[in-house]
């Protein structure tokens, strides 16, 4: 498809008995900012390192710009930007010298690099820290170094594995901000992440559950698609109101967002206030019951089987290894941690 960066088919990755990605299918159309959420084992990075040729799939192909992975990634490669979940630049060298230090790596000619390098360094605030060594810098400056480093050849696709999950929320924004600016100028931009409101921000997203892609689409249209009645629950007493609320049979996942509840009921229900209404009671509950249009979060716990809060990846979770046979890997997958900023 002439208007995709990236087709997947079928893709499949085992670690022994493990099926870390169970057949994904996957159209990324050029230019736009494509989601991966799902939680810890999901097969995010699993899935990120097929794609840019650091894992040979068990089963099933990959095409990115046409070109079938892992036969051509060392022509796929140039035009590919990769930053892992952890900081991978060296913590010894300067901001500079990193950014120099890649330059050389990517075959960039000398003046070309050396305006790169001015460009990114205004880019993304690192001016007053090109001297600094970056292993004293703070998360979000580290994120913005490792995202001048990883465009600094300016490639085609950006495959980012949760590069937000060690920073703070302003630090977070600033870099979104900068994704638009990427995607705007014609980038393609492929991201996971654990967290809520930036699956929100991207143009299409795929839930990931158990290495399988369970749904798909525009983040607002997925919203329209649950297969559940959403109902709120307002009450001082949330956690009673929520034991009271799993022991009806109706009732296939209950989610607490402070105060409130998120009470996903059976769409066959008949009148399914009326009956959380009754289970509140019962169990010796007051609260105020009222329909309400499904959020990410309800589509999320929907797609993965109504498992509630625990299925919900934490807003503020820290980032774990995705890569469940981490340490499985044979003699074909050497290398395949060297990702990153680093080539």
């Amino acid at each position: 498809m002439s208007d995709a960066a990236i087709v997947a088919a079928g893709l499949t990755r085992t670690f022994g008995k493990l099926i870390a990605v169970n057949a994904v299918d996957l159209t990324i159309p050029k230019g736009k900012i494509y989601g991966f959420l799902g939680p810890n084992g999901s097969g995010k990075t699993t899935t990120i390192r097929m794609l840019c040729g650091l894992l040979k799939p068990s089963a099933g192909s990959a095409h990115v710009f046409g070109m079938e992975l892992p036969r051509y990634a060392e022509k796929v490669r140039p035009r590919i930007g990769y930053m892992t979940q952890k900081f991978s630049l060296y913590e010894d060298l300067t901001v500079r010298e990193n950014l120099e230090f890649m330059g050389r790596i990517y075959s960039m000619r000398r003046r070309r690099r050396r305006e790169r390098i001015e460009s990114n360094l205004a880019r993304y605030a690192l001016d007053d820290l090109q001297r600094q060594r970056a292993g004293t810098l703070s998360g979000g400056q580290r994120q913005r170094l490792a995202l001048a480093a990883v465009t600094l050849h300016e490639p085609e696709l950006l495959l980012l594995d949760e590069p937000t999950s060690a920073v703070d929320p302003q630090s977070r924004r600033d870099f979104w901000d900068g994704l638009f600016e990427l995607a705007e100028g014609g980038t393609t931009i492929l991201v996971s992440t654990h967290f809520m409101d930036e699956a929100e921000r991207c143009h299409r997203l795929a839930i990931l559950a158990e290495g399988k892609l369970v749904a798909e689409g525009v983040p607002r249209e997925l919203s329209s698609t649950i297969d559940a009645v959403v109902l709120e629950v307002e009450t001082d007493r949330p956690r009673r109101a929520r034991a009271a609320l799993q022991s009806g049979g109706f009732v296939r996942a209950v989610t607490q967002l402070g105060a409130r509840l998120h009470v996903m009921v059976d769409p066959g229900t008949d009148e399914p206030e009326a009956q959380v209404r009754a289970a509140l009671e019962a169990g010796g509950v007051a609260g105020i019951v009222e329909r309400v249009s499904a959020n990410l979060e309800d589509v999320f716990v929907a797609a993965t089987g109504f498992d509630g809060d625990a299925a919900v990846p934490a807003p503020g979770a820290a980032a774990g290894a995705d890569d469940p046979g981490a340490d499985e890997r044979g003699p074909d997958d050497r290398g395949a941690d060297s990702g990153g900023a680093r080539p």
